[in-house]
């Protein structure tokens, strides 16, 4: 008896300790996204489901209904930086992203709840911004439920849902400008001036030419055999000023540049640039 005793814990023993290391896939993968935005970063963390082939929209994703976003936990964004959506500012920090779908519209929803996953346990009260959004119909059907940042943008991009043959889409924007604007104005105020940095902001972003010139001029005198990419910026910043002359000179001298310190990359974009001067 005491042996029969001893043999059936040992088998329970083994059977346990096989059952401890077992690990099967997720059916509905995680994932976690972190995307640099704005001056700070978006991270999502959402469920992947798959259709499996079963009916979704109107049936394994009621119509009408509040949806966590995915299967598994609730669906989270976490906003690094105060952004807006359909024109409500979201301060930073973690909110769930909840959605309401509908055969001809959806309803999106950024909520104060990280823990919906059920229609339950949704309480409208705590919603930060709801944005109605017009799906869009897929020439072919996306297998596996998915979110995207999409159209990145300086200070906007889009968070795109894919799933079956349903896309839908809704901007996020955040006030970079003002931001950058304040830093620049700073730190030009302070010995270390990014010379290089702010002129390329003020060329990028459609500010005063003569001050990015006179930016990127003492970023030159700064080092004025080195730093190809320097010499390509005046030039296109001359070029846009529509001095011709200037900027093919200043092409000419980014190359020589360029070609002496070994960037060929650079040797083409001024090729390029003078192109354009023709």
């Amino acid at each position: 008896m005491k042996k029969i005793f001893i043999a059936a814990v040992a088998a329970f023993a083994f059977l346990t300790a096989d059952a401890q290391t077992l690990t099967t896939p997720q059916p509905s993968p995680t994932q976690t996204l972190k995307q640099n935005f704005g001056l700070s970063t978006i991270e999502l963390s959402y469920s992947r489901p798959g259709i499996k082939g079963r009916k979704v929209f109107g049936d394994l994703v009621p119509y009408g209904q509040v949806w966590r976003t995915g299967a598994n936990q609730a669906t989270t964004l976490n906003f690094g930086e105060e952004v807006t959506i359909g024109g409500t500012k979201v301060p930073a920090g973690k909110y769930g992203l909840l959605s309401i779908p509908g055969e001809k519209e959806w309803t999106i929803i950024i909520s104060k709840q990280t823990d919906v996953t059920s229609p339950n346990a949704y309480k409208q009260e705590q919603d930060v911004v709801r944005v109605n959004v017009v799906p869009m119909q897929l020439p072919f059907p996306i297998e596996t439920f998915t979110i995207s940042f999409d159209d990145m943008k300086s200070n906007s991009c889009n968070l795109s849902l894919m799933w079956d043959k349903v896309y839908l889409a809704f901007p996020i924007t955040a006030d970079v400008d003002s931001k950058v604007m304040k830093s620049i104005d700073n730190i030009m105020n302070k010995d270390n001036r990014p010379y290089y940095s702010a002129a390329s902001y003020y060329f990028d972003n459609g500010k005063d030419l003569n001050q990015a010139l006179t930016w990127v001029n003492k970023a030159v005198d700064a080092s004025p055999n080195a730093q190809p990419w320097v010499h390509t910026l005046k030039a296109r910043i001359l070029a846009k000023m529509g001095k011709k002359e200037e900027a093919m000179a200043a092409a000419k001298n980014a190359i020589r540049v360029a070609t002496e310190t070994k960037f060929p990359e650079f040797v083409k974009q001024n090729e390029e640039i003078m192109n354009t001067l023709k």
